[in-house]
């Protein structure tokens, strides 16, 4: 999954793809770097992110959908929100991306219609929520008993076909040993479940551990070794905003 922000304030991109020429273009570029799936955001989740109403979320990202799926990518919306999902599947989105699982809008389960609904794991109503306690430890135990949970919570057709996605960073904080043990049971958390699992390690905080003022190269390297990591521990996607490095590192250990 290729990381498309639509936003001006997302934590690693924010304003590079605003624009919908350059999102469209953005997107392109991912798929044809390898990416199966294009995942569009148009609101920034990170500690400092300012919430946006659904109609400005929806102006930033539903051009882009509709000419990403015209030129025949595969769209997945990052959205928390059910009317923004009911839209972006309307205009061909193939997939859900809730980073909250639904707890930020309940109703957003009866919105996915025949997309693949992607359930993420957190705690809290809101983002404020979120990194209120945000470095308390969390065992992949305790995150599968939680996503059972909202999983449950879903009409039986979405559930049918959820993946799911243990949140790294959301809840988590930085703290290296909390996140990296989400990775290793990727793969217990899938059995679990029943469920295909997504791990999203991307340029997040618990990477920096270690490295001296690390550049973006140095987080998308550290990335890499995540997806690695996961993909051997069970994951069946990894997302990533370097697509291109993960497809070399991919390629050559075939």
């Amino acid at each position: 999954m290729g990381v498309l922000n639509v936003t001006p304030d997302s934590f690693s991109d924010g304003g590079r793809y605003a624009s919908t020429e350059a999102a469209v273009s953005r997107g392109l570029e991912l798929a044809g770097e390898g990416a199966d799936i294009v995942d569009v955001g148009g609101e920034a989740t990170g500690p400092r992110a300012t919430p946006i109403p659904a109609a400005d979320e929806l102006a930033r990202v539903l051009p882009v959908v509709e000419q990403l799926v015209g030129a025949g990518v595969a769209v997945s919306i990052d959205t928390t929100k059910a009317e923004v999902a009911r839209a972006a599947v309307a205009a061909g989105a193939r997939y859900v991306n809730d980073i909250s699982g639904g707890l930020f809008d309940p109703g957003i389960g009866d919105a996915v219609g025949d997309a693949v609904y992607i359930c993420g794991h957190l705690r809290g109503r809101t983002l404020a929520e979120v990194f209120r306690d945000e470095n308390r430890a969390v065992t992949w135990t305790e995150v599968a008993d939680e996503l059972a949970e909202r999983l449950a919570a879903l009409p039986e057709p979405v559930r049918a076909r959820a993946w799911v996605d243990p949140g790294l960073g959301f809840g988590k904080g930085g703290d290296p040993a909390t996140n990296r043990a989400l990775i290793a049971h990727a793969g217990d958390l899938g059995q679990r479940l029943g469920r295909p699992v997504v791990i999203g390690p991307s340029r997040k905080r618990f990477l920096r551990a270690g490295l001296v003022a690390p550049t973006e190269l140095d987080l998308d390297r550290a990335t890499v070794a995540a997806c690695l990591d996961a993909v051997r521990a069970g994951a069946h996607a990894v997302r990533v905003h370097n697509v291109a490095l993960l497809a070399r590192e991919i390629a050559g250990r075939r």
